[in-house]
């Protein structure tokens, strides 16, 4: 750390307002050119980390208050410069360079983390109390502008060992279509909810499925074809698009909301995940849709699918050792022709594994090299996966400059798993089910088993 917090001061030097100085600011080590609480980290924090360290969030401490701040100011340092905190999957590494920045990008500039080491450095001085922002409010829990919420009909009860997969069948009551310009989900109970999508029925598909209580068991899928319009997992924020984008949502339709509830063993406070929903005002321009692509079990026809492994067994299959601190497995997938039929572009992309990810990357290869694009690119990469923090990732661009998406272009997803003792989520999902040591993993939707999956969101234009 003194190699990096001598970086940070050399770095500050630059930064306006840091001029070199050698009066005291009232901590060990502080000058006059040291950073201040209130003056030059109380707005960093508010920016960046307040939204989850502040009273009733989900951080295990608050940031808002100097005496908080000051007893973890090392921390704070350390974990911006290793760019653990704040939580961001999405990164540019040597081999992934995306094609745009991302929106909402959560991390910390150059500049902003030299801020951080240099309080921490100089003894995390307070500084004046006149010099600080106004007080950090927090922002309302859930979907901004939220004009419709819909839950399941009864709450429901998770309990036992095993997970458990419940759709929940919902009836958003429109007399004509809407085109949804804003999702999110809001767990009743985050303790045991693993993840939940959101499917549409557009014809009643679900009538011969649902049960006296609203729902029905969907183990494997929500048992129709429907469109997925909605997706949450741990770390998950509200998808809000521009307003000329929405998903259409047909007059009469349902919607059916799976939750794979995690128990470990436990029986769990009830819980009642809603749904919120916002809308356009009136026909966009631009279709929005997600795709989740992935999760192969065999190869296809002309090698894609899922490819040979490192530790195929019985021919090519999906299979994590026991033991295994490297285990690649890779799947393939070529868009169908039809894409090219309509202007479609690559909104934003997102990854899931389970706990024995480590690292997951997805590119785009186009079978026919097109002027206005390179013949490969890295669409996404999450190099420090991270189950307990997932969310979409959104290109910062306008759409005409977002990668065109046409048929015959090829996914291709690289999934890199830890199936061993070193790997402290496994080994936390171990313990939760009662087992010593690793076991061989195979593809699947339980917590101990795994998966290799794209998130594919993509716009196109309405016809």
């Amino acid at each position: 750390m003194r190699k990096s917090t001598s970086g940070a001061l050399t770095l500050l030097a630059l930064v306006p307002g840091f001029l070199l100085g050698c009066s005291g600011e009232g901590a060990p080590g502080a000058t006059a050119a040291s950073p201040t609480f209130h003056r030059d980290v109380e707005p960093l924090l508010q920016k960046h980390c307040m939204s989850c360290h502040s009273p009733g969030n989900i951080a295990p401490f608050s940031l808002t208050a100097y005496d908080s701040a000051r007893g973890v100011a090392s921390l704070l340092a350390r974990s911006a410069r290793e760019r653990t905190m704040p939580p961001w999957g999405a990164m540019e590494t040597d081999e992934c360079q995306p094609p745009h920045g991302w929106k909402d990008d959560l991390r910390l500039k150059e500049e902003e983390i030299a801020v951080l080491e240099a309080w921490a450095a100089s003894g995390a001085p307070e500084g004046d109390p006149a010099d600080a922002p106004p007080p950090f409010v927090a922002e309302a829990p859930g979907l901004p502008g939220v004009e419709l919420e819909v839950a399941p009909k009864e709450p429901f009860v998770a309990s036992g060992d095993a997970d458990q997969f419940r759709c929940f069948v919902m009836d958003p009551g429109l007399t004509e279509a809407r085109y949804i310009n804003g999702v999110h989900l809001m767990p009743g109970n985050s303790k045991v909810v693993h993840h939940a999508l959101v499917f549409i029925d557009r014809d009643g598909a679900t009538d011969a499925l649902v049960d006296e209580h609203g729902g029905y068991d969907c183990f494997g899928g929500p048992g129709f074809s429907g469109e997925l319009v909605a997706a949450w997992a741990p770390g998950g924020v509200p998808i809000e698009l521009e307003p000329n984008i929405g998903a259409e949502l047909p007059a009469g339709a349902r919607l059916v909301m799976q939750v794979h509830y995690h128990p470990a063993g436990t029986t769990a406070e009830p819980d009642a995940t809603r749904l919120q929903l916002r809308f356009t005002q009136g026909v966009p321009e631009w279709l929005m849709g997600i795709a989740l692509i992935g999760n192969f079990e065999s190869p296809f026809a002309e090698g894609r699918g899922l490819l040979p492994g490192p530790n195929d067994a019985d021919g090519v299959e999906f299979l994590i050792p026991a033991g295994e601190k490297d285990h690649v497995e890779t799947m393939q997938f070529r868009l169908p022709a039809a894409v090219s039929l309509s202007e479609t572009y690559l909104y934003g992309a997102g990854t899931h594994m389970h706990y024995v990810g480590t690292d997951m990357k997805v590119t785009l290869a186009r079978e026919e090299g097109a002027a206005d694009a390179p013949a490969e690119q890295c669409l996404v990469q999450t190099p420090r996966w991270d189950f307990s923090w997932q969310r979409g990732f959104y290109y910062d661009a306008p759409i005409e400059q977002l990668p065109r998406l046409r048929g015959g272009d090829l996914l291709t997803m690289r999934c890199t798993y830890d199936n061993s003792n070193g790997n402290p989520f496994l080994a936390k999902a171990l313990k939760e089910q009662h087992l010593p040591a690793p076991v061989d993993v195979h593809l699947g939707e339980s917590t101990l088993d795994e998966m290799c999956l794209a998130a594919v969101i993509h716009v196109t234009r309405k016809q």
